[in-house]
């Protein structure tokens, strides 16, 4: 086949297709529009949906926020407490030597060879004590106090004539605080 007849032939061919092809009338167009529309949704519903996902994603930040700063705030307060009290477990360990050295220190002796090694426990004594105080251990003063369950703890009774009842006689064991908090309650004989 020649040029020219297949020119001929591609012609006759497309020529066909345009015949074949119906005309669109108005009707169809005025659907498809319609069509179209509906699959588009309303400006109105679209702006209010967004502004309701804009509004749950504010609430969600404050909340997240807020679970921030109480974070922060309960942290601070933890690290606060820690470094308040950090002596305490330090602070009961040394109050026995400490007892050990006040019994040996209230332990009459006539024996003038040990008067220099009592000054020097006595020194040791008054040094443990300021080490104490400076970390925030206060002795509880307790006896001719009237007796509190909150810092000490009763272990006898006993009738005293002289003082009313509920009142400490003696003080069997020193009591401490560390700043605000009971490190070891006095051990204290009551009036009955």
């Amino acid at each position: 086949m020649s040029e020219k007849e297949e020119k001929a032939l591609v012609q006759q061919v497309d020529d066909e297709a345009v015949e074949q092809e119906e005309p669109i009338d108005d009707v169809e167009l005025e659907e498809e529009q319609e069509a179209t529309e509906e699959t588009q949704p309303d400006p109105q519903e679209v702006i209010a949906e967004l502004q309701e996902q804009l509004k749950k994603a504010k609430n969600d930040i404050a909340r997240a926020y807020a679970d921030t700063e109480n974070m922060k705030k309960r942290l601070k307060k933890e690290a606060d407490s820690a470094k308040k009290y950090r002596f305490q477990q330090a602070g009961l360990e040394m109050l026995p030597i400490l007892d050990n050295m006040k019994m040996a220190l209230n332990t009459p002796s006539d024996n003038p060879e040990l008067t220099n090694y009592v000054k020097g426990f006595e020194m040791i004594y008054q040094q443990m004590q300021r080490v104490l105080e400076n970390e925030g251990v206060k002795e509880i003063e307790a006896e001719g106090k009237p007796f509190d369950h909150n810092t000490m703890q009763a272990l006898m009774q006993e009738k005293a004539e002289d003082m009313e009842s509920g009142m400490v006689i003696e003080v069997l064991q020193t009591g401490y605080m560390l700043k605000d908090r009971i490190l070891r309650p006095a051990l204290v004989k009551v009036s009955e």
